[in-house]
This record gives C-alpha cells, structure tokens and sequence, in this order.
C-alpha cells in the first residue's frame, strides 16, 4: 500500500487575485480543483490512501472530498496554526511506518511510481526527490547530482543556473523525518529547515529527473497556463 501526504495548507498569497476564497489546491482548471486532476493521476500510479494536510480555508477541502474520492481513503492532517510545508509534513504522517510520497499540492510531476519505488529501494534511499528541468532556476531550489542520483548540493532560489531542480514530490522513509531535530507541532520548511537538517544529520538524499510534465500553479500567470498542461 502507497500512502500520499498532500500539502495543501499554504495561503497562496500570490494566487488569491484570480482564485479567491479558496485553497490553492482547489483552484479550478477546466471546471475541476486542481487537486483532483493530482490526485487522480496518483491514483492511476498505484496510490492507495490520502493523507491530506490542510490549514488555510482547509474546510473547502474536507466538505468537497469527504473521507475518500474515487474509493480511495482520504484522513486529514488539520493545521490549527501555520505550521509551514515541514511542520504539515511532520504532523501528517506521525503515524506512518512504510515509505510514503509526499506531494505539493500545488505543483504536479510526470512521474512514474514503479521507476521511484525501484530507485528508492535500489540506493537504499531514505529521502528521493523528484527534479524537473528548468530554467527559472531562481524560483525554485536548485539541485545537483552525481551519477549515482546522490544530491551534492541543494540551494534554494539561487541567482545561478542549476541543471535540476526540486520537483516537490519525495519518497521518505519515516526513519528520515528522525534524523532531524524537529517535533510535531513545530512550524518548520520543508526544503529550508528539514531537508538540510536532514543532511547535517548524517542523511543522504538522492535525486531522480523526471522528463515529462511540470505545473505550478504558484502565480495567476502560470495558473492561466496550467489548462494547456493538463491534458497534454
């Protein structure tokens, strides 16, 4: 069984001038939430129960999913205060003891679940990211390999071109989440607080491209592009 956390409980502050009144995830593109389209296609990879972490007008979510979509169990991790991406992660899985994927939810990766899994478990991997080529390399964080698929550098917004970049979408290992001096309840980053924590534990993180579609829909002018995208 493959349990997906999904973080879907940041405000979209730069989204909220052409989606308003709703979480960034349910932004609707061609008359669906965003984080159908997601969680549908994860559900054709083998994805067998959600777990969704939610905070900002998390009610929004719960009342359109319920406690499962397409059959597939939904639980929810409610962020009573902003706890951050990291702090979400942490309060979400607390419970879980195989390894599991945790997704943005508002980005979106063409990703293929059985080439990870067999990744992950061949490098006896504690912590896979997923990276996507791009050339705004000083939105998100950049990423360098060796050949092996061990990351050797993370850095986040960096005014420099980086080959790769964070995908947002992890395989984690729980043991992972221990290796970092962080509880639940804190409010933490996931890739500025917990991954190098992770690192500076004595943590190797390894890193996987994935060649096929990226969506953020982050900003309105991505937002507006993400139809084209969707269905390509």
């Amino acid at each position: 069984m493959m349990v997906a956390i999904i973080l879907a409980g940041g405000k979209g502050t730069r989204l909220r001038s052409v989606v308003s009144g709703l979480p960034k995830p349910m932004a609707p593109i061609l008359g669906r939430p965003f984080l159908e389209y997601q969680m549908d296609y994860w559900i054709n990879q083998g994805v067998s129960h959600f777990i969704l972490s939610v905070g900002y007008l998390g009610d929004a979510i719960i009342n359109h999913f319920g406690d499962a979509y397409k059959g597939i169990a939904i639980k929810y991790a409610v962020e009573h205060d902003p706890l951050g991406t990291g702090g979400g992660l942490l309060l979400a899985a607390q419970d879980l003891t195989d390894p599991f994927l945790v997704l943005n939810g508002d980005t979106f990766i063409d990703a293929d679940l059985d080439i990870i899994s067999k990744f992950h478990l061949n490098r006896q991997s504690k912590w896979t990211l997923l990276l996507f080529r791009t050339s705004q390399y000083n939105r998100y964080m950049g990423v360098d390999i060796n050949q092996n698929g061990e990351i050797v550098s993370l850095k986040s917004k960096v005014k420099k071109s980086y080959n790769l970049a964070n995908g947002g979408v992890y395989l984690i290992d729980p043991s992972a989440l221990k290796k970092t001096p962080y509880k639940i309840g804190d409010k933490v980053s996931l890739e500025d607080e917990l991954l190098p924590e992770f690192v500076s534990n004595g943590g190797i993180l390894f890193g996987i491209e994935c060649k096929g579609r990226f969506i953020d829909i982050g900003t309105p002018e991505d937002y507006y592009q993400s139809k084209n995208i969707i269905h390509s």
